[in-house]
């Protein structure tokens, strides 16, 4: 169903090739929806899923919906120019954290496998909004259903490897480990330099991919598990 937001712009002359998932993070869809085609609010995505699974497209595919905000993935530093934004009616961490609804993941998959279809977007390049923007943006959120996503071949995932005692790089490090980290981060899509100096960006970007991809445990620090999760996820990348 068509609810259209005023709040879009011209593509650029680009082509949509990624899809970037949000929570709305705010209380119910109702206020979601308000503010995505609230002109003074200057925000938009492309679609609002509810609670209930209902879908709602407010900006044409073929428009740059304001979305993503300050962003970067893979050498795009402008990640609203190649993506449809896809909100996902839901409080969020500052909400409690709930769970999506069943109905609600259900819309999601099969709009993600439409568009997936259309633009043949790669399973790479369906992402978080935190994993463009991981220096803002947390969401979807850790307890977002990923793996449910993966199996119904909507975006790229590997099971994570277990939580096991053992080295872990974190703030302060330095040298050839943290460079090595910094160097997969950056090959998968991540905006960040190779400084071979854990810092505060490094324990971000960390912070997204465990997010994403090793969600168990949350907190910027690359355990085994982490980096042994991100060279399986670099392995099984498909082919482009």
């Amino acid at each position: 169903m068509l609810h259209p937001s005023p709040n879009h712009g011209e593509r650029k002359g680009r082509t949509p090739d990624a899809i970037i998932l949000h929570y709305t993070g705010l209380p119910t869809g109702e206020a979601a929806l308000r503010q995505l085609c609230d002109p003074i609010a200057q925000v938009s995505s492309h679609y609002l899923v509810f609670e209930d699974g209902q879908l709602l497209q407010l900006v044409p595919e073929a428009r740059r919906a304001w979305h993503a905000g300050r962003s970067y993935w893979a050498g795009e530093r402008d990640m609203n120019d190649v993506s449809i934004g896809i909100e996902i009616a839901n409080p969020g961490h500052r909400g409690g954290s709930p769970e999506y609804p069943s109905a609600q993941i259900a819309t999601v998959i099969a709009l993600c496998q439409d568009i997936i279809a259309r633009w043949r977007i790669a399973p790479q390049r369906v992402l978080a909004h935190s994993d463009i923007s991981p220096d803002r943006k947390i969401d979807p959120g850790e307890y977002f259903p990923w793996e449910k996503l993966a199996k119904s071949g909507v975006g790229h995932y590997v099971a994570p490897c277990p939580l096991e005692d053992g080295p872990r790089l974190e703030r302060g490090a330095q040298g050839i480990p943290v460079e090595s980290l910094q160097s997969m981060l950056a090959i998968y899509g991540y905006g960040l330099n190779i400084t071979g100096l854990y810092g505060t960006k490094t324990e971000t970007i960390v912070g997204a991919f465990q997010r994403h991809f090793r969600p168990e445990r949350v907190d910027g620090i690359a355990d085994q598990s982490t980096i042994e999760t991100l060279r399986k996820v670099i392995a099984a990348r498909p082919k482009s």
